[in-house]
């Protein structure tokens, strides 16, 4: 037999049995036992749990019931990896290698009819790759390492504010996606509260001795989306936006991170929003004004005025 199909045997060997020894499986597959030893160790190599007990009654077995874990994947779940491989190797996302060496293994392990059916669906399955900085991939690896083991790191970063960077300590509680921006939330110490970072602001990143203890339960994901909704007080005076337009337009507008929170009503050709008068003014007049003449807003006067406002300082700035 091949190599392939000998490390193949002695898997189904360990997976059916309690506890086998090498000279057994050498016995049973005419093999030399120091042949036996180099496949026992390329499958521990390759991610296989072998335990091996020395003594009388020694052996080789699986670890924790591996023998019950599936050791083969459907054609559904080979075309689902795929595809999220696919996403994510154009995402930035930082161990792309690995993930492609895992799909290697998926493809040489399958039969010549399953790499015809995941070849046919690969080929129409494609993301709109952006460029990735090749140093954003190095520090989000470094980042992974440190939310880990939980250990505070210093950064060099830059406020979008800021022509200068500054020098800050963070402790690292998670790493996130955000519309094809990557950003890590943690604790700063220079402001004494959890804030969003953009990763690729980071300039420098070197890791301290200091180690932390993340919050119980703390959710990178939950802390970044509420920062980005403004907060309720008692200075908030909630007005009804009322804007009319396609539908599809529409559905758009309803379905944006932040105006979906704020839906109070929605017809084939209207909606309205309940959102605070100066989170109107200051923020969703310049997004609504992306949408042209698609969408018209209808109340309040106020934003129409704001509009039409920016509207003429954009004209005039790039007037010839």
């Amino acid at each position: 037999m091949s190599k392939n199909d000998n490390m193949l045997a002695i898997l189904w060997m360990l997976s059916s049995s309690k506890k086998i020894t090498a000279k057994q499986i050498a016995e049973k597959l005419e093999l030399n036992i120091r042949t036996v030893y180099r496949y026992i160790d390329a499958l521990n190599t390759s991610g296989v749990p072998i335990i091996s007990d020395s003594g009388h009654n020694g052996g080789y077995s699986l670890i924790n019931d591996f023998h019950q874990a599936p050791l083969v994947f459907d054609i559904e779940e080979k075309k689902a990896l795929l595809y999220a491989t696919t996403h994510a190797k154009d995402s930035g996302y930082p161990f792309s290698d690995a993930l492609s060496s895992a799909i290697e293994k998926l493809r040489l392990f399958s039969t010549e009819e399953q790499a015809r059916i995941l070849n046919r669906h690969i080929v129409g399955f494609e993301v709109a790759k952006q460029h990735i900085d090749p140093s954003l991939k190095a520090l989000l690896e470094e980042l992974t390492v440190s939310i880990a083991n939980q250990q505070a790191i210093e950064i060099e970063y830059r406020t979008k504010s800021e022509e200068q960077h500054r020098s800050r300590v963070i402790d690292p509680y998670g790493i996130l996606y955000w519309c094809s921006k990557w950003y890590v939330v943690g604790f700063c110490h220079l402001r004494g509260e959890i804030r969003n970072f953009r990763v690729e602001r980071i300039t420098k990143m070197t890791h301290t001795e200091s180690v932390f203890v993340r919050p119980k339960d703390f959710s990178a994901k939950a802390f970044f989306l509420r920062s980005l909704i403004p907060e309720m007080n008692n200075n908030t005076t909630i007005i009804p936006l009322v804007i009319g337009g396609r539908a599809e337009a529409l559905d758009d507008l309803c379905n944006h991170w932040f105006m979906s929170h704020h839906l109070k009503e929605r017809t084939l050709n209207q909606a309205v929003f309940l959102i605070d008068n100066n989170v109107i003014h200051n923020h969703v007049a310049h997004f609504l004004l992306t949408y042209g003449k698609s969408i018209q807003v209808i109340e309040p006067t106020s934003c129409k005025e704001k509009l039409y406002t920016i509207a003429v300082e954009l004209m005039e700035y790039y007037q010839i």
